[in-house]
């Protein structure tokens, strides 16, 4: 028997998913999250709040944030987080592995993902950290609306890679993470960007 990708079929029971990604299903298809990979920060009681990883702006981090600037991966650009708060700015880095896990001017979140106060002198944190994100706002949701949408059938949820918060190449994340899913899944990579056209 071959596994569904229908989106209904997803198992979804009252989990916390901080630290895992959410991919935007076919029938998100206008608005901010449109083929958008986010990463989960934070879920609880309260909501959810995460980043998407795969939009980056025409703006350079070094126009905003020079000091930075060495620091944030390639594209060395701000990217979308998402719709709330967009005129602020959200850091969000990866520590090398075997660093020390509490440097200053670190709150982790998740294994080795974390978020950087950007008022720290960048040197306390230079040498600790893989690469860094630079987002412009984030993805919120309040108690309960996350769970609905998954349950509707607008996001898969799938187990993140660290590095996929510093993919080289963050425009090609949606289909790079499909496609590394197992089964009829990862034949999702495939959807046309416009079906009319297919």
């Amino acid at each position: 028997m071959s596994e569904s990708i229908e989106p209904s079929a997803q198992s979804f029971e009252t989990t916390w998913l901080r630290g895992r990604l959410l991919i935007a299903l076919p029938m998100l298809s206008d608005g901010p999250f449109r083929r958008s990979v986010v990463l989960v920060l934070d879920h609880d009681h309260d909501g959810a709040l995460g980043v998407i990883l795969n939009q980056p702006l025409e703006a350079d981090v070094s126009d905003f944030l020079p000091q930075w600037n060495e620091v944030v991966a390639d594209p060395h650009t701000l990217f979308q987080g998402g719709p709330v708060a967009t005129d602020s700015a959200l850091a969000v880095g990866l520590l090398w592995a075997g660093a020390d896990d509490s440097p200053i001017g670190w709150r982790g979140m998740f294994g080795r993902i974390g978020l950087i106060d950007l008022d720290v002198p960048v040197e306390t944190l230079q040498g600790a950290i893989v690469g860094m994100r630079v987002f412009a706002g984030y993805a919120g949701w309040s108690p309960g609306q996350l769970e609905e949408e998954i349950q509707e059938g607008s996001w898969l949820v799938v187990d993140a890679d660290e590095s996929d918060l510093v993919a080289a190449k963050p425009w090609d994340l949606w289909r790079a993470v499909l496609r590394r899913q197992r089964g009829n899944t990862a034949m999702l990579a495939n959807y046309p960007d416009d079906p009319s056209m297919n």
